[in-house]
This record gives structure tokens, C-alpha cells and sequence, in this order.
């Protein structure tokens, strides 16, 4: 099919020609969410990976507080037990877990059915460009799922089970609230992290500009801080090292812009 072809399609044409890419990327997350739940004890280990102690990002701040001589950044050293209180609750926990897990396996295949569906209206240039774009997409999303997962995740877990507002209060910490938190933070990191593409993408159009991100820098900055407030917990520490990582993100899509 040619540009004009493509060009001169009504709406619902343009659906119908979706159709079977849609098909197939539902089929490629039901399978995907079965396969999930095929190893949903596995998956279980590694989302109760930041609470516990042996967890390699809390034995690596462990070792650089015994280093350092300071104890703010012996984090998940105390282990912390998780409850249960409803009857299909740790069913609802696999299966949502599941979905998840089978989400980030679909999404590079979804995006790539979405190339193949605007393949056709582009040229061989930006047929070269945009294969690109799904590429740098993908590798902005795990790395915002891996900072998510491995620095804002146990800070978040150590901060909000060691919180207390009286001492006659026990927390008694549901699985389900604690895979909400671990989630939450992982999916947020995976959105903040697509600012690169987004403002390259915003670049092309004429929309945002080097200098018009240079002129509301300190904007940025409040805008950022707030960002980080909102998907970490009211410490300074996880907000640092939140804040600083969405910084050098701006920087770099200043440069993407320019």
C-alpha cells in the first residue's frame, strides 16, 4: 500500500487495517500473562526482593554506610512480614501480578505491531529513523524500570515500614498494599524516564526548543522536585536520588533538542 493509498483511508479503514496487529498483540499478552502465572512463585520472589536485607541494592548502600561511617543508608535491614487479609487475596496477588509482569513483555511487541502499521505511510528514511525511536523507547522504559526496581523501590519499602506515628501503632503491612508500592514505583519510573523521547519528539514538531528549555530551567527544577515528592516518600534522601537522575534527564533532552 503507498503513501496515497494510506493517505486518502477513512478512520474506519484505517481501523479495520489495525485489526489484525491489535489481534495479535491481545493473543501476545493472554499468552503472556499465562506464562506469568506459570511462574508466578519466581516472579513473587523478585517483587519481595527490596524488603529483604539480602537484596543487592540494600547490602550495597549497607556496605558504602559501614564505609562511610553513617547509618542513614542501612536500609531493609530488619525483615518485615507481609499479611493477608482476604480470602482470594493472594489469588488476586498472582493474577495481578501476573499482568504486570506480561505487560512489560507485551509492550515491545505492541510497539512493534504499531510500527508495522505506520510503516506503511513513511518514507524509507523515517522508516529508518522511527525503527530507531521504538528502540530508544525501549531502552528509556527498562532503565526507568530498573532505577525504579533497584534504588526508588527499597527506599520507598524502608521509609514507609519503619514509619511510626505513635509506638502503640503496629503496622501490619497487607501483600497487596506492598506489591501496589514496589508496582507504582516502577511503572512511574518507566513514564519519567520516556522525557528524552518525548521532547525529542516535541523538538521535530517546533513545540519545545533548546533555549525555550534553557529560558525555564529553574521552572523545570520546581516542576521536577514536585514530580519527585509525588512518587517517592517524604524523605530527603530517596528524594535526592530521585531528583538528581530527572535533572541529568532534562539536561540530556536539551541536547536532544538542540
Amino acid at each position: 500500500m503507498n503513501n496515497r493509498d494510506v493517505n486518502n483511508m477513512t478512520f474506519f479503514e484505517h481501523l479495520d487495517e489495525m485489526r489484525p496487529g491489535l489481534v495479535r498483540s491481545v493473543i501476545v499478552l493472554i499468552c503472556s500473562i499465562m506464562v506469568a502465572f506459570l511462574f508466578g512463585t519466581a516472579i513473587i520472589d523478585v517483587v519481595m526482593g527490596p524488603k529483604s536485607p539480602d537484596f543487592i541494592s540494600n547490602r550495597v548502600m549497607y556496605d558504602i554506610a559501614e564505609a562511610t561511617g553513617s547509618d542513614v543508608l542501612k536500609i531493609n535491614q530488619n525483615p518485615v512480614s507481609l499479611i493477608n487479609t482476604s480470602m482470594a487475596g493472594q489469588l488476586n496477588m498472582h493474577l495481578l501480578l501476573a499482568f504486570y509482569v506480561a505487560l512489560i513483555i507485551a509492550i515491545p511487541y505492541c510497539m512493534f505491531e504499531l510500527w508495522l502499521f505506520v510503516r506503511p505511510a513513511l518514507t524509507i528514511k523515517e522508516r529508518r529513523s522511527s525503527s530507531k525511536y521504538i528502540l530508544y523507547i525501549l531502552i528509556c522504559m527498562f532503565i526507568g524500570i530498573f532505577f525504579g526496581y533497584f534504588i526508588l523501590s527499597p527506599l520507598s519499602v524502608n521509609f514507609l515500614t519503619n514509619y511510626t506515628v505513635s509506638g502503640d501503632i503496629v503496622n501490619m503491612i497487607d501483600v497487596r498494599s506492598y506489591i501496589s508500592l514496589v508496582s507504582n514505583m516502577v511503572l512511574a519510573c518507566a513514564i519519567i524516564f520516556e522525557l528524552p523521547v518525548l521532547v525529542h519528539f516535541l523538538s521535530k514538531t517546533g513545540i519545545v526548543t533548546a533555549d525555550l528549555m534553557r529560558k525555564y530551567r529553574k521552572h523545570a527544577i520546581i516542576v521536577l522536585a514536585i514530580c519527585a515528592a509525588i512518587i517517592t516518600p517524604p524523605d530527603i534522601l530517596s528524594m535526592i536520588l530521585v531528583i538528581i537522575p530527572l535533572y541529568l534527564l532534562y539536561e540530556l533532552s536539551i541536547k536532544i533538542a538542540k
